[in-house]
């Protein structure tokens, strides 16, 4: 057998284990869904807790409560230091490298767990690598949670960097799905993103002091028009008035 013909078992393992992972989540997902909707729950934010929930087990009676050292909500901040905070992200920043997308809901949980750290960690992912991991689904509820971290903290310098994020979360499966059932707050945020959006594409005043030929690179109308391109594109996908 030649050395290219030799079977990877380990990544092969990986793989399996990850898509057993994401079918075990939708069957999850999907069965919590159908209790929901049997319940006949009152509104949709009580429909979207019980699916976000559906990990959760009940305690038993053998399972017994001793002294913790760590706090049942994992989330929150309290009583911790700005220092311990920047130590916990440097450590927690170099782990987000996700191959799955099982690989993401983890880290997107466990180790970013403020919107700058978020936000960051898109950026740092890119719209390509988003689409690679979400192209089957991006998950019930996670989709409302990116355009959230987007909204709250785009930059004008991160502009074409987030058109391609929100052009590759657009081209996954399930999208329109998935942006039907955002709850009002997502979709006032989606709105107010791309209002940002436009509003950092508005003409900008020429700088004073620039040579002739930085004067003809502000100057330059191609660049900009391809992105205006790009937004008008998806306002029509994310459906924004």
């Amino acid at each position: 057998m030649e050395r290219n013909d030799i079977i990877d078992f380990k990544a092969l393992e990986k793989e399996l284990q990850a898509a057993l992972t994401a079918d075990e989540k939708y069957k999850r997902e999907n069965a919590a869904k159908l209790r929901a909707v049997e319940q006949r729950v009152a509104s949709y934010e009580e429909f979207r807790g019980i699916v976000l929930a559906s990990h959760l087990k009940p305690l038993e009676r053998k399972d017994k409560i001793g002294k913790r050292s760590v706090p049942w909500n994992c989330h929150t901040t309290q009583g911790r230091t700005s220092l311990d905070e920047t130590t916990e992200i440097s450590q927690e920043k170099t782990l987000l490298q996700p191959e799955t997308s099982a690989d993401f809901y983890r880290d997107w949980r466990r180790y970013l767990r403020s919107g700058p750290e978020r936000y960051q960690a898109l950026l740092q992912l890119g719209g390509p690598k988003l689409g690679h991991l979400f192209q089957t689904d991006v998950g019930f509820g996670l989709l409302g949670e990116l355009l959230v971290v987007l909204a709250d903290h785009v930059r004008p310098a991160d502009r074409l960097r987030v058109l391609g994020i929100l052009r590759s979360l657009a081209s996954t499966g399930r999208f329109s799905l998935n942006l039907s059932l955002m709850s009002h707050a997502e979709r006032e945020s989606c709105r107010g993103l791309f209002q940002k959006l436009q509003a950092m594409g508005a003409p900008r005043p020429m700088k004073e002091g620039l040579s002739q030929e930085e004067r003809c690179l502000e100057e330059q109308p191609s660049g900009l028009q391809e992105e205006e391109r790009l937004l008008q594109e998806l306002l029509g996908l994310y459906q924004v008035d």
